[in-house]
């Protein structure tokens, strides 16, 4: 059965959807000895052999799906150009995952990595809606009203976002912090962050405990495991019932 090219590259978890149309249009993929530069380019597994700058990719691959806690410190990145600890010193497996979607460096909690393609198109596109949970502590007590604003949408800069899920979790008026959730579907870069930053509040720490209903919170630091067959088709159901 015959599939885009830059599909069967994301499948076989060479790379993301998007950088393999990078890649193709770069000329780094030949089909059949001979280098394609088609986005609408198909290819059969079966029976067509590719190969990603010289290395010929197998059409066999054993998908996984791994939910990682990840601590302060790390990238979510492949690689990185600073040198700098990645996502990808912590989980040591075979197969050649990526990380699915992104948390900045000095965020902890919940990441996911797979080398399957479709499931990483399916969860970080924005057109689809995986929730995404935030525990957060900032500066001072905050304020009712404060609360309602970043439930109602607020300007981070270039976007005003959507509605969100926000309750208090704690008021410590001796350390003049509190500490709430944030429950968001989108996935702008820093956006938590600047959504506190919006309310004049300085977030002082950040972890995202869930995405959709996977948890984090019986995973250590530094600790991942690979998801079950149950979850995995979870996380695609409640998106696509959306």
């Amino acid at each position: 059965m015959e599939e885009r090219l830059q599909k069967f590259l994301a499948n076989q978890g060479v790379c993301s959807r998007r950088k393999a149309e990078e890649y193709i249009l770069a000329g780094k993929v030949k089909v059949n000895g001979k280098i394609v530069t088609e986005l609408g380019t198909k290819v059969n597994p079966q029976q067509d052999i590719v190969e990603f700058d010289g290395k010929k990719i197998s059409n066999e691959v054993n998908k996984v799906y791994i939910l990682l806690n990840k601590p302060i410190g790390y990238v979510t990145t492949v690689k990185d150009q600073f040198s700098r600890q990645t996502v990808m010193d912590l989980v040591k497996v075979k197969e050649k995952v990526l990380p699915v979607g992104r948390l900045d460096m000095y965020t902890s909690g919940a990441i996911l990595l797979s080398n399957d393609g479709d499931f990483i198109y399916e969860i970080t596109h924005p057109k689809h809606e995986t929730n995404k949970t935030y525990q957060v502590t900032v500066k001072g007590i905050v304020t009712e009203e404060e609360i309602n604003s970043l439930k109602n949408g607020v300007d981070i800069g270039d976007y005003i976002t959507k509605q969100a899920e926000v309750r208090i979790m704690k008021i410590d008026k001796e350390k003049d912090i509190s500490r709430i959730e944030i429950i968001i579907h989108e996935g702008k870069n820093r956006q938590v962050r600047r959504m506190c930053e919006a309310i004049g509040r300085k977030v002082l720490a950040l972890h995202r405990s869930k995405i959709g209903n996977l948890s984090v919170k019986d995973l250590k630091l530094g600790s991942w495991r690979y998801l079950k067959k149950y979850e995995v088709q979870n996380l695609l159901n409640t998106k696509l019932d959306k």
